[in-house]
């Protein structure tokens, strides 16, 4: 199938916009110390494509991946009718987090396409993957489903008030918020969450993991897993916010999807936060 960077279609603007980073964080405990964005990949204005990589990064002996890249791109196909393209990838290789969190490798993919004649953007998280995710060296088996966002809403809708997807995140807030070893700052997020869980115009937070299991140590509420001794982790977290809305239509012209894999909230021997295969996506289409 070949490609075109071709923005302006029956007199319609599309505007890319797209970014990927391997990882990212601060440390407080053992050390201080930030985490500079690795892979870093901005897509232009116009699209194109951009991939960048990273090898054998480290931390002292508290995070080091063996090697990473990312990439995005956005374009629209030959193919008659169809939209503009945004692809936005993260991937990482031997990650290691303290000797507590380890994996093979993890994927984290978005695609959407924005269509010749609306704003709101299709979603597809085709590749996405954990590869033999591990806690203390124990497996973790995890249940995705990437048909979490389902079919885009009809009439340019916002996903945010889809009665599936709602009630989807509802139940899962409401498993989340009864855990009491939640850090303080997660639990005043999902509380957040969900007072204005519903409205149009706030974002919606979820995830592609329905559920963690396995011998590891530790207690999982679906995608939100706490080790003792260790912190909390946050898997295949998406969020989606919808802005600039369209006067009197509740139509959102800007919709921005972000995925990240894993969300790191340390505790104990270890403090601070880390972000690994974080992606997003936000193109916008004029008038």
């Amino acid at each position: 199938m070949s490609y075109v960077n071709e923005q302006t279609v029956n007199g319609r603007t599309h505007h890319y916009h797209a970014e990927a980073k391997i990882l990212s964080g601060h440390l407080q405990l053992p050390l201080v110390a930030e985490i500079e964005p690795q892979g870093y990949a901005h897509l232009r204005d116009e699209g194109g494509y951009l991939s960048q990589r990273a090898e054998g990064y480290r931390l002292e002996s508290v995070i080091s991946f063996q090697s990473g890249y990312t990439q995005v791109a956005g374009n629209r196909s030959t193919k008659p009718g169809q939209g503009w393209t945004t692809l936005t990838t993260t991937a990482v290789e031997g990650l290691n987090v303290l000797d507590v969190v380890t994996a093979d490798r993890i994927v984290g993919q978005m695609i959407t396409e924005h269509s010749l004649d609306g704003y709101v953007p299709t979603v597809s998280f085709l590749g996405t993957r954990f590869e033999n995710l591990r806690i203390a060296g124990h497996p973790v088996a995890l249940d995705l489903d990437f048909k979490l966002l389902g079919s885009k809403p009809a009439d340019d809708a916002a996903y945010t008030q889809d009665s599936n997807l709602v009630s989807c995140v509802s139940s899962m807030l409401s498993r989340i918020r009864e855990r009491q070893d939640l850090p303080t700052t997660l639990r005043e997020r999902y509380n957040q969450l969900a007072s204005t869980l519903g409205s149009p115009q706030e974002e919606v937070e979820c995830s592609l993991v329905k559920a963690a299991s396995g011998d590891y140590p530790g207690a999982s509420s679906g995608h939100v897993i706490t080790i003792p001794d260790f912190g909390t982790i946050v898997l295949g977290k998406v969020t989606i916010n919808h802005e600039d809305f369209k006067p009197g239509s509740g139509v959102p012209r800007k919709t921005t999807v972000r995925l990240k894999m894993i969300e790191f909230h340390f505790g104990c021997a270890i403090a601070g936060g880390a972000d690994t295969g974080d992606g997003s996506s936000n193109g916008t289409t004029e008038p």
